[in-house]
């Protein structure tokens, strides 16, 4: 494990949990998943409390996503909706995101939090998309208790071999992303098909 994340834990213990994954998760592209790992690597060694880093993630990454949904709520789709065509957002292309978020959206708020990138992005995107607060907050704390267990567990027992966790955890992040985007893809295209 790199000797700064060391100091940093050393400094701040807990909150370097805390505001990794929340800041993360408000759409800060800071390296939260790291900083649950290296919390985690820490209480195998038993520096922290395994139990303690895996809550402190979990409330992490609720009140982040949550805040980045009602961000992506007020501002994001004002935003996209003037500005958006600088980057490609056209209105066809936020309508077909509409119809794709009214019908994956719940799913996608619970895969996005295992995929790097659309951890970041992800609610507020849920939030600019129009979906209902109650059915975000489900898939959203069920997403976050799983990935938050299942990337400290990770941490925990592979701790000790900090490069290979690194990239293994990197490897799957990489894999899910391209895996999102041949299924975006293939929907866009079955979409057309069935318009045409």
């Amino acid at each position: 494990m790199p000797q700064w994340i060391v100091d940093l834990f050393a400094r701040y213990g807990y909150a370097v949990v805390f505001f990794g994954v929340f800041l993360e998760n408000v759409g800060v592209p800071v390296p939260g998943e790291t900083m649950l790992l290296a919390g985690s690597a820490l209480a195998s060694f038993g520096q922290l409390s395994l139990k303690w880093v895996i809550l402190i993630a979990i409330v992490a990454a609720t009140l982040g996503d949550n805040l980045g949904f009602f961000i992506g709520r007020r501002g994001g789709r004002l935003i996209a909706d003037r500005h958006g065509w600088r980057i490609g957002f056209t209105k066809a292309r936020l309508a077909e995101f509409d119809r794709f978020f009214a019908k994956h959206g719940p799913r996608t708020v619970f895969v996005a939090r295992f995929i790097t990138g659309l951890r970041v992005v992800g609610a507020i995107l849920a939030g600019g998309s129009g979906m209902r607060w109650p059915t975000f907050v489900l898939y959203n704390a069920s997403g976050a208790i799983v990935w938050c267990t299942v990337i400290a567990l990770c941490g925990y027992f592979l701790g000790r071999s900090w490069d290979t966790l690194e990239e293994w955890i990197g490897r799957t992040s990489l894999v899910g992303l391209v895996l999102v985007v041949i299924a975006v893809t293939w929907w866009r295209r079955s979409r057309r098909e069935q318009t045409a």
